[in-house]
């Protein structure tokens, strides 16, 4: 949670999950998937209320589900009020069961069988009106992780509604977001983002950004980026690496913020030390400074709200 304090100063407050990867903010609640379960965190303030003199929101972990090791990215919310994401082990949208880890709901045209093998690398979800419309995958395989051989160009952009391939020659893209009725999407293989010119079939870069890009949020005329240090193998061989070279960069784990207007880097964050990868970014709109409890807090155990009263 990064924020500003009294004093204008950052504000940082960071708490442990395992491989925390999709992120969803809703209103008053706060979505996170980890290695094997998904999270929904409310926020218990009142308006104009603050914990601890000028935290404007606390989210506690109200709800959790047990999805399995899904490999669960991009996270929504549907009409429902359930939150809807990315199984990317099953190649697959997915929303969660009560009777089971999840209840599959929509999956390309081109994936003939759910299985645990992800095979195209669905990762990227856009919502509209609560509704799954875009997503991305890194390549349109039909076998047991396919895509891994396709990463410098066969990333896809698919039409949900109607199942087609709306752009193809992407590398691994990520982040497919809808904002001021425009499209845009995180070329990560190339360190570009972009918009998406869904007539045309064309990805339209604006602003490069040193590093393998994941996560993208919107708040008015900017933009949040994340990207990540290179992990593995899994990230060479990539058209990132001559674009950096081109540029005599070396790539940053960072949160880059940009004036979408403009193409222009604004502001930038840096992560050093044990922090070299991240997937997801989400604004919280007209919050000044969050705080989140742990599940290892003495907060959490003591901080009990009621709905209601008896008289």
């Amino acid at each position: 949670m990064i924020g500003v304090d009294e004093t204008r100063k950052i504000s940082m407050v960071q708490r442990q999950f395992s491989r925390a990867m999709g992120l969803h903010v809703s209103d008053q609640h706060l979505y996170l998937a980890d290695l094997y379960q998904l999270w929904r965190f409310d926020n218990v303030l009142k308006p104009g209320e603050v914990y601890q003199q000028n935290f404007d929101r606390l989210f506690i972990p109200r709800k959790g589900h047990t999805t399995g090791d899904l490999d669960i990215h991009d996270i929504g919310v549907g009409e429902d009020g359930e939150p809807i994401f990315v199984n990317s082990l099953y190649s697959c949208i997915a929303t969660l069961s009560n009777t089971a880890n999840f209840k599959p709901l929509w999956k390309p045209s081109f994936i003939s069988k759910l299985a645990a093998e992800d095979r195209c690398h669905l990762n990227g979800l856009a919502m509209r009106d609560h509704r799954p419309t875009y997503v991305t995958a890194v390549s349109k395989s039909d076998s047991v992780e396919g895509w891994r051989h396709r990463r410098r160009d066969g990333g896809i952009l698919i039409d949900v509604e109607s199942n087609e391939i709306v752009v193809e020659g992407l590398s691994m893209p990520h982040s497919p977001r809808l904002h001021n009725g425009e499209l845009w999407v995180l070329n990560s293989g190339t360190g570009w983002l972009g918009k998406v010119d869904t007539k045309a079939g064309v990805f339209e870069p604006v602003t490069f950004c040193p590093g393998f890009l994941r996560g993208l949020s919107f708040y008015g005329k900017f933009a949040v980026v994340g990207t990540s240090l290179p992990r593995n193998l899994g990230f060479v061989g990539l058209d990132l690496d001559e674009n950096l070279k081109q540029r005599d960069a070396e790539p940053r784990c960072s949160l880059f913020i940009i004036n979408i207007e403009t193409g222009d880097i604004v502001h930038w964050i840096n992560f050093e030390s044990h922090v070299t990868e991240l997937y997801d970014v989400a604004f919280l709109p007209g919050v000044k400074r969050a705080m989140h409890f742990g599940f290892q807090t003495n907060e959490i155990r003591q901080l009990i709200t009621m709905e209601g009263n008896l008289s």
